[in-house]
């Protein structure tokens, strides 16, 4: 589409309330140079404008799967000659880049049950699967198991150890362990060990010691690489903090320290300011970038492609999606699969569909991400049959399902009331030898919760424990809202105690749920305090915390309080709902005297009220 039917857009600023990001995007197109003007004029002077698809890899085949690998383990087992572990660690190893982590264990264990000696790497393998399965302290058995056996634990061990702390929420313990081992001298922890523990820490919000560590990375004299992929990474966490003056400050502060950002540097900054609606600044990013011969590349244009329909502009991402074209960056799988899911969030199946189409006719072979994200769009619509026909689609097209393929249907099949075949579907995942996720268990919990079954969603959460799965907040949110609804507040009293003694933090809906509990049973006081408690521990209430703990002290009459909370509500940017508005309606008639009263529903009620 060319510049002129862009400008167009912005002739109809008049229906975009003022503030928001399609006003703030018209304005900045009617008064700026057009962020696709940009694009058109960033090519890359090194790269061909020829769109072929030569370089393109042929469709994985169906048969270098996990079946293959199964039959060639047996056949290493149940032959004489083999007495070494070693090619059976070369198929294991096969098996985990597939992600069939309770797989490889179970292997393990015929392995030493044939009698063959294992080494450091097949203990090694092991050690790696827990963590992936978030059961790292399985991981620490086997390091015990690994000195028993005389071998001395490497670097990557350790480093894995410390990835598996993190994928847990244990920061504390991974920098203890970081430190002991440089305390003791017992490895010297590389750059992959520090890149390790910077991403850990950014991952788990620990944005700020995450940058204490990149300050004692740079007195260790780490190469360039190591230290742009550092930056890079807290950068990209800054943003996701929604602290992007900060992200902007350290890309000058690296810049000034002689460190040159690459593409991905500038890709993670542009996503934080595209994800703010910032598209001037997008656009002084991407020239700076080509002043400094650094060119955008699929992944910063699948960035901008991505934010674009993220916002509801699916027709300004095909104008991206033209330019990038034209300008010789053939768009891949990602570039596709965020236009397709531009179109599924809009509830548009068929223009998804159409996407997904043009993809495959282009020569381009939609990935497990591809068919996830058409599946979740059908599944929103309700279309569970053909949602269902993709997930069969699947392994004709020599593809692995995920966890998040059989998720998203099970949480399709159950919304709809499809209990039988959800349960079907969940064996199914089993039988296939994919390992049940804390999504998986929050999505059977909360089924059972709104289906009134509590009693088996609180067996269900106590196996877990029994069995050490990772269990998080939201795990615990499901069942303290199931229990305040069902007026056991001493036990969703108990389950937040229990968090709280967990090291998990509650959220704004945990918090929530609770203060409803309290405004139900009539404790208006330790709603309250449990409103100053949130907003102490840095837990911000949302408009529904407000609105919630509102009715209850209009409930019992007590309207000074309940105006106060409004005030405060007010303060902080929120609105009440209806459902406050009404209560507030309902208090006038016994109140008409009082002007509080009345000004305050004059701020709130609507005009014909």
């Amino acid at each position: 589409m060319s510049i002129g039917a862009v400008l167009a857009f912005t002739k109809f600023p008049q229906f975009c309330p003022q503030g928001s990001f399609l006003y703030n995007f018209a304005a900045f197109i009617h008064h700026s140079p057009s962020l696709l003007r940009v694009c058109n004029n960033i090519a890359n002077p090194n790269r061909s404008i020829s769109t072929t698809q030569s370089q393109r890899k042929p469709p994985k085949s169906a048969s270098n799967n996990l079946q293959d690998s199964l039959v060639s383990f047996n056949r290493l087992l149940k032959s004489r000659a083999t007495h070494s572990i070693i090619p059976i660690n070369r198929v294991l190893g096969s098996i985990v880049k597939m992600g069939h982590y309770n797989t490889v264990l179970s292997l393990i264990k015929q392995v030493q049950l044939h009698g063959v000696p294992v080494d450091a790497y097949t203990i090694s393998i092991g050690i790696n699967c827990y963590c992936h399965l978030n059961r790292v302290t399985f991981g620490f058995s086997l390091l015990g198991s690994l000195f028993k056996r005389g071998y001395e634990p490497d670097v990557v061990i350790f480093t894995t150890l410390i990835k598996g702390l993190f994928s847990q929420d244990k920061f504390s313990e991974a920098k203890k362990l970081l430190k002991r081992l440089v305390t003791e001298k017992q490895i010297e922890p590389d750059a992959v060990t520090y890149g390790t523990v910077i991403n850990g820490l950014c991952k788990s919000g620990n944005t700020k010691i995450a940058i204490e560590f990149l300050r004692s990375m740079e007195t260790l004299k780490f190469e360039a690489n190591t230290m742009v992929y550092c930056y890079s990474m807290i950068i990209d966490s800054l943003c996701k903090d929604r602290m992007i003056i900060d992200a902007k400050n350290l890309l000058v502060e690296m810049t000034k320290k002689g460190i040159s950002p690459d593409v991905v540097t500038y890709s993670s900054l542009i996503h934080g300011l595209c994800n703010f609606g910032q598209w001037k600044e997008v656009t002084e990013l991407l020239s700076e970038m080509v002043e400094r011969n650094v060119y955008p590349d699929v992944l910063t244009f699948s960035i901008v492609v991505d934010a674009l329909c993220k916002e509801g502009m699916v027709r300004e991402a095909e104008d991206v999606l033209e330019v990038m074209i034209k300008r010789g960056e053939v768009p891949n799988t990602v570039t596709y699969n965020a236009l397709m899911d531009g179109y599924c969030l809009r509830g548009q199946m068929k223009e998804a569909r159409n996407v997904f189409n043009s993809m495959v006719n282009g020569g381009l072979e939609p990935n497990i991400i591809s068919y996830n994200i058409l599946i979740n769009g059908y599944c929103k619509k309700k279309r569970i049959d053909e949602a269902m026909h993709l997930l069969r689609e699947i392994h004709r097209k020599g593809l692995n399902h995920t966890v998040v393929t059989y998720n998203t249907i099970l949480h399709g099949l159950l919304e709809n009331g499809k209990f039988a075949a959800a349960e079907e579907l969940f064996n199914e995942m089993l039988a296939e030898g994919l390992s049940p996720n804390v999504v998986t268990y929050n999505i059977l919990l909360d089924s059972m919760c709104k289906n009134r079954r509590i009693g088996e969603a609180f067996s269900l959460f106590r196996s877990m424990q029994n069995r050490e799965l990772y269990i998080d907040v939201e795990c615990y949110t499901i069942l303290i809202n199931a229990a305040c609804k069902d007026r056991k507040l001493e036990i969703a009293k108990e389950l937040l105690n229990e968090l709280l003694s967990n090291g998990l933090q509650p959220n704004a809906h945990t918090y929530t749920a609770i203060i409803n509990g309290f405004c139900q049973e009539g404790s208006l006081d330790e709603a309250k305090e449990l409103l100053m408690r949130m907003e102490d521990d840095d837990c911000f209430p949302t408009d529904v915390t407000y609105n919630v703990i509102v009715r209850g002290f209009l409930k019992k009459n007590q309207t000074s309080e309940a105006m106060a909370l409004l005030e405060k509500m007010r303060g902080s940017g929120f609105s009440a709902d209806n459902s406050t508005i009404e209560m507030l309606v309902d208090v006038l008639p016994t109140r008409e005297q009082d002007p509080t009263l009345l000004n305050m529903i004059q701020k709130f009620a609507p005009k014909d009220t």
